[in-house]
């Protein structure tokens, strides 16, 4: 009897280019026989089935149809390494496209393309998974929203999902699936087409559909195309401007848990008195924000979902960001083990059964647990907290590293036990933004990372403070205090339960009333984050913590490697999580330099490339599934947002 992976529940309403860097876990890897054999779990006998052999991504194990697959998961980009060739079937979904604000249209889902038989030689196949879209933000024509990035394996390409069009640029922009029309003159504004290259007029390959035109009254947006279905046009009561529905596909977790891809964003609301926004699409689209309030959505990290858009009053109020992308390749197996427990993904390692979320679901037990398994090894890590910066030319800290918790405890059966993992928090500008919780069962609970400080022209603010949490957040500026580690929960002056979980943040540098300023570094789970050394360069993330020697599957991808040109912390070993984001460098004429990322996939402080090192706001989010957090940004004028933190993880084991 095979097992059957299983993905439950919430996915994190988390996005933004993080997905493009992050890392996944739970590897099975396959050593290269002429037969499939690991840990007396997986046997194939010779010529029964292509002998494909690879390593990467997520592992995920199920029956279908009487046949046994093994799926390799890519919540962020990765390498799938083929030891030995055949022939395999793919899902590629791109990164989600961003709401735009002021009368924002939905963004358009990320392109959905699925294939069976694609044929893999013995190399190494680099995984591209493509960032969500960020929402736009600011009145009039500066509020523009930005494409999903693309998605890529082998010789397929998805496309990332079109921006939504505003009161400035009415017209949605193209994309994998079109972004939504915006608001500014009645009819005048259409969706972006479907099933083009993203920024271009280009024809790519079938895989999405436009997006919904703006056709009614002015305060009406249309939704982003979905997968599976057209964005509504903006004129259609209660619900204006729906994003169209997404795919489904059973390539990751079998038959029997079915997941729904790339939904569009819902079109937010200008400003009627009571009217509503439209809802996002299944498969991970945003809603769009009624005119009461700013409460659009995010699309759904490792949907492909489109970002609901904005309202635009106040002009503060910026459209969400797409959701990042997911990449699935799967090929058939001999057999598959017995587990004695669902939930999350399933791999075999060292005589144990590893059971990975990178979503929140449920560990339940299984009527084959018995007493010589009810003792599980746990690590448990919480979202990571946001970096900071802005208004305006200034410099903010590195967020929190989410908490980081180990040991062991007691499952009984039956026992169903809620798995919580933490989304990271979203960056935006001018907010201290902590990670949320995680936990296995409520009473093992690791705390959200502390967000970093905000620069604050004219003096000391509280704003300048990074928060507390799991990990403090880094200062804005010598005019605000570091965030305090071990807390519970982002914010809170409580201590944690469960201790220690993480460090404090480090101090910033530099008068609060000026524009000379640096980040503090964020806390991570080993080491406190490092303070700003002058007014030209930010403090450096604390390091994280590498997972057990129960959890270091030489095939597994879960955690970051160590990168001297990137991350500040111990030079060998992978497997590290938790780690703290930099602080951004000073404006002007200061050396702009800015602090590493805490290793455990933490995010880069930025940096001007007048500086003469990498200055792209690419490398300032953290990894997803690590804890890390955001780097800090120096904010131009119109203030660009910071890093976001990176969701958190789960890992349970057994033994075998």
């Amino acid at each position: 009897m095979g097992y059957l992976g299983r993905r439950i529940g919430l996915s994190q309403d988390k996005a933004g280019p993080s997905g493009a860097d992050g890392s996944g876990g739970g590897i099975l890897d396959l050593f290269a026989h002429g037969y499939f054999q690991r840990e007396g779990n997986i046997y194939n006998a010779p010529g029964s089935v292509a002998p494909v052999e690879a390593s990467g991504g997520i592992i995920s194990d199920y029956t279908s149809g009487g046949k046994f697959y093994r799926a390799h998961i890519f919540t962020s980009s990765d390498t799938f390494e083929v030891t030995s060739a055949g022939n395999v079937d793919y899902l590629v979904v791109a990164g989600g496209g961003g709401g735009s604000s002021f009368g924002g249209g939905g963004g358009g889902a990320g392109g959905f393309r699925t294939g069976t038989n694609l044929e893999v030689a013995v190399a190494p196949y680099t995984i591209t998974v493509g960032g969500g879209g960020q929402g736009g933000t600011g009145p009039g024509g500066t509020n523009d929203g930005a494409s999903g990035g693309p998605s890529v394996f082998s010789t397929i390409t998805s496309e990332g999902g079109g921006f939504g069009g505003h009161d400035g640029r009415a017209d949605g922009t193209p994309g994998g699936s079109g972004g939504g029309a915006g608001t500014r003159a009645p009819g005048d504004g259409v969706g972006g087409t479907a099933n083009r290259e993203v920024g271009t007029t280009n024809p790519a390959p079938s895989q999405g559909n436009n997006g919904g035109g703006q056709g009614g009254p002015n305060e009406y947006s249309g939704g982003g195309g979905g997968a599976g279905g057209v964005g509504t046009p903006g004129n259609t009561s209660p619900g204006r401007g729906n994003g169209g529905d997404g795919l489904a596909s059973v390539y990751a977790y079998g038959p029997t848990n079915p997941v729904t891809y790339a939904g569009g964003g819902g079109g937010g609301h200008r400003s009627s008195s009571g009217a509503t926004g439209g809802t996002g699409g299944s498969g991970g689209g945003g809603n769009g924000s009624p005119h009461s309030t700013n409460s659009r959505t995010a699309g759904d990290y490792s949907t492909g979902g489109g970002g609901g858009g904005g309202r635009g009053y106040p002009a503060s109020d910026p459209g969400a960001s797409g959701g990042s992308g997911i990449v699935v390749v799967r090929y058939q197996i001999g057999s598959v083990g017995t587990a004695k427990a669902t939930g999350g993904s399933i791999s075999f390692y060292g005589g144990k059964t590893i059971h990975t979320f990178t979503n929140s679901g449920t560990f339940t037990t299984q009527p084959n647990w018995d007493a010589g398994s009810n003792e599980v090894e746990y690590v448990v890590v919480g979202g990571g907290g946001a970096g900071n910066g802005g208004p305006g030319p200034s410099a903010g800290g590195g967020g929190g590293a989410g908490g980081f918790i180990t040991g062991t405890t007691t499952i009984g059966h039956p026992s169903p036990t809620t798995v919580q993992v933490g989304g990271g928090a979203a960056a935006a500008t001018n907010t201290r933004t902590g990670g949320s919780n995680s936990f296995f069962g409520p009473p093992l609970a690791a705390y959200g990372g502390g967000g970093a400080g905000r620069h604050i022209n004219g003096g000391a603010n509280p704003a300048e403070d990074g928060q507390p949490g799991g990990s403090g957040g880094g200062a804005c500026d010598g005019g605000g205090s570091a965030g305090s580690g071990n807390r519970a929960g982002a914010g809170s002056g409580s201590s944690a339960p469960i201790s220690p979980q993480g460090n404090n943040g480090g101090d910033g540098a530099g008068s609060g009333g000026s524009n000379s300023v640096s980040g503090g570094g964020g806390g991570g789970a080993g080491q406190a984050g490092q303070a700003a050394v002058d007014q030209g360069r930010g403090g450096y993330g604390g390091y994280g913590k590498q997972l057990p020697a129960t959890f270091q599957d030489p095939g597994s991808s879960i955690g970051v490697s160590p990168n001297p040109t990137k991350y500040n912390g111990p030079n060998s070993g992978n497997y590290w999580v938790a780690g703290g984001g930099g602080g951004s460098g000073s404006a002007p004429p200061h050396g702009l330099i800015a602090g590493s990322a805490g290793l455990g996939g933490g995010g880069q402080g930025y940096q001007n490339p007048n500086a003469g090192l990498p200055g792209s706001r690419d490398v300032l989010d953290a990894v997803v599934n690590t804890g890390g957090g955001g780097g800090g940004f120096h904010g131009p004028a119109g203030g660009v947002v910071a890093g976001s933190g990176g969701s958190g993880v789960v890992l349970i084991a057994y033994p075998t």
